[in-house]
């Protein structure tokens, strides 16, 4: 049986490695895009790559999103993290805080819509999307432990919610696309409203 000399397995393992760069890159491109399923053949001509080869990279398409998803996650990981939350009065806060939700939305709000659509027929996306909605739902009680912590475990967790409700994504795409209000619109009534539930 004849051998394979290393330089060459090396050459072909690189190849492979950056065609399959290639083919997540594609599909992250056609997510943000708003494609909220490319299909292998969209994915192969946006990446150069043969759909044969799209197809034996990932099994499916499940497969396909969950290694975007992944990499697209660690591509913006930065915006998911804020140090020293609780650092400043509760308006530099609240305006720190739906700035930097704002930022995150803009980035990976298409790749979230297609995840979101997925979760439902995937364990696995679920448990992801469950992951970070629990790291941004720490988030908001580190930030705001100054005026949560003095109330009742029932009221803390009734103004969490609120809050986790008023600055997810669903509201940055109601007040954005569906609203059609400029960012700068969006941004200060998210501010005044999250400042409101946490000041009554």
């Amino acid at each position: 049986m004849p051998t394979v000399p290393n330089g060459d397995l090396d050459g072909r393992t690189a190849r492979r490695d950056r065609n399959r760069e290639a083919v997540l890159d594609a599909a992250i491109d056609l997510f943000r895009e708003d494609a909220m399923f490319p299909g292998p053949a969209m994915v192969a001509e946006r990446s150069g790559v043969s759909r044969r080869s799209v197809q034996r990279y990932f099994d499916d398409m499940d497969a396909l999103l969950r290694a975007a998803m992944a990499r697209h996650l660690q591509r913006y990981e930065h915006l998911f993290l804020l140090d020293d939350p609780a650092e400043g009065d509760l308006d530099h806060r609240v305006r720190r805080l739906v700035d930097a939700r704002l930022k995150l939305y803009a980035a990976i709000g298409p790749m979230a819509r297609a995840a979101s659509l997925r979760a439902r027929s995937s364990p696995l996306i679920r448990e992801r999307l469950a992951e970070r909605r629990q790291l941004l739902l720490d988030q908001i009680e580190a930030m705001f432990a100054r005026e949560l912590e003095p109330l009742p475990a029932a009221e803390r967790r009734e103004r969490v919610a609120a809050i986790d409700l008023l600055l997810g994504i669903e509201a940055f795409e109601r007040l954005i696309h569906d609203r059609g209000l400029p960012r700068a619109a969006a941004r200060r009534s998210l501010v005044h409203a999250t400042t409101a539930v946490l000041s009554t």
